[in-house]
């Protein structure tokens, strides 16, 4: 892709582009059964977006992804974190 589009979006979002596709690489094989895995990825993306999660927070997402099998990205990761 164009690397003015990747510089826009890091301009309008704050988010580096090099650790959205870090993040992406790292999901690609990953097992979203196994919690630690899919905290890592809630505490990854936490940082990312700047946005600290709670202990309580973390442990509805873990449980929305591994007992109710929630589809796990970055947009729905995102979407928890912000609720109020």
């Amino acid at each position: 892709m164009d690397n003015g589009f990747f510089k826009n979006v890091e301009k309008k979002t704050g988010v580096n582009m090099n650790d959205i596709f870090a993040l992406a690489n790292s999901l690609q094989n990953a097992n979203f059964k196994d919690e630690k895995t899919v905290r890592g990825v809630i505490r990854q993306v936490s940082q990312i977006a700047g946005k600290p999660v709670s202990r309580e927070m973390e442990d509805k997402i873990v449980s929305s992804i591994i007992k109710d099998g929630k589809s796990l990205d970055f947009n729905s990761i995102s979407k928890m974190i912000n609720k109020k």
